[in-house]
């Protein structure tokens, strides 16, 4: 195909297959944890960290991930402060994220001229060096799921019952935070910071609409992502509108025809049924 002679469509391209991947079995861990905004808010407190970076003259890449992988171990900080107020945490860090985010960027001119790239994704925005970084946290994000799967999937459900059955309750909670600041970081290139929740949430929710168990949840979800992905990526390249944006599109129309075709297939089965009593 004609747009994979370029470069820049060649790391998009692998670096929305390593973030399709992973964003989506982190979605629905989230999702089952009651968590699904917790990738809104990183996104948020990214962003802050990237005009941190900017301003400090350091690269801002870097500085986003860092402050990424900061916020979400706060936010587990103060979960574990507010137990009968999940949400407030995620209110805080997101405030407090977007508010820092206005004023650094006031400071700094030229990140002000590259600001939708951040907010909306950009091909072109995913250099070598981004690459390399969503590959090794996708290679991360594997391994950790894999190496603690049992343990991970005790503490999604049940969080008392994991820590009586020996399960390392605190570690892996802050483990999990700092894998999600790391998967958040590494997608704003793909889709920014205004729509990564959409790659994580989108997927995850459709599979867990119509999967029947959780490892059928984690394989449906990881398909719709990177199919989502490819062809918003494809779309993009065409008709010349913004990746992060043709993405969450695309998703959002699987699930809304996913929801649509299991509506329908459960009327025709209650029509059946009612036939057969009938």
């Amino acid at each position: 195909m004609e747009m994979f002679d370029y470069e820049f469509m060649q790391r998009a391209f692998w670096a929305g297959g390593f973030i399709g991947i992973i964003a989506p079995i982190l979605g629905v861990y989230l999702m089952l944890r009651r968590q699904a905004l917790i990738a809104d808010t990183l996104s948020h407190v990214s962003l802050a960290g990237v005009a941190l970076g900017s301003v400090l003259q350091f690269n801002p890449v870097i500085s986003g991930f860092v402050v990424a992988i900061a916020g979400g171990l706060i936010i587990e900080r103060l979960r574990r402060t507010y137990l009968t107020y999940s949400e407030v945490p995620v209110a805080i860090i997101m405030t407090s994220g977007l508010a820092l985010a206005v004023v650094l960027m006031s400071l700094e001119s030229n990140l002000n001229k590259s600001f939708s790239s951040y907010l909306f994704g950009s091909i072109v925005a995913v250099s070598k060096q981004q690459l390399w970084m969503i590959g090794i946290v996708a290679l991360l994000g594997l391994l950790f799921f894999i190496l603690f799967r049992r343990p991970l999937y005790n503490l999604t459900f049940d969080e008392e019952t994991a820590r009586i059955g020996g399960v390392h309750v605190k570690w892996l909670s802050f483990s999990f935070s700092v894998l999600t600041g790391m998967t958040v970081a590494s997608a704003i290139p793909i889709v920014g910071v205004l729509l990564v929740s959409s790659l994580m949430v989108l997927p995850a929710a459709l599979a867990l609409k119509i999967a029947r168990g959780f490892l059928s949840a984690i394989i449906i979800a990881v398909i719709t992502g990177l199919v989502g992905i490819f062809s918003g990526l494809t779309t993009s390249y065409y008709m010349n509108t913004p990746p992060g944006g043709t993405i969450s599109l695309i998703l959002l129309v699987f699930f809304i025809t996913s929801f649509v075709i299991r509506k329908l297939l459960l009327r025709k089965q209650r029509r059946s049924r009612i036939a057969r009593s009938s």
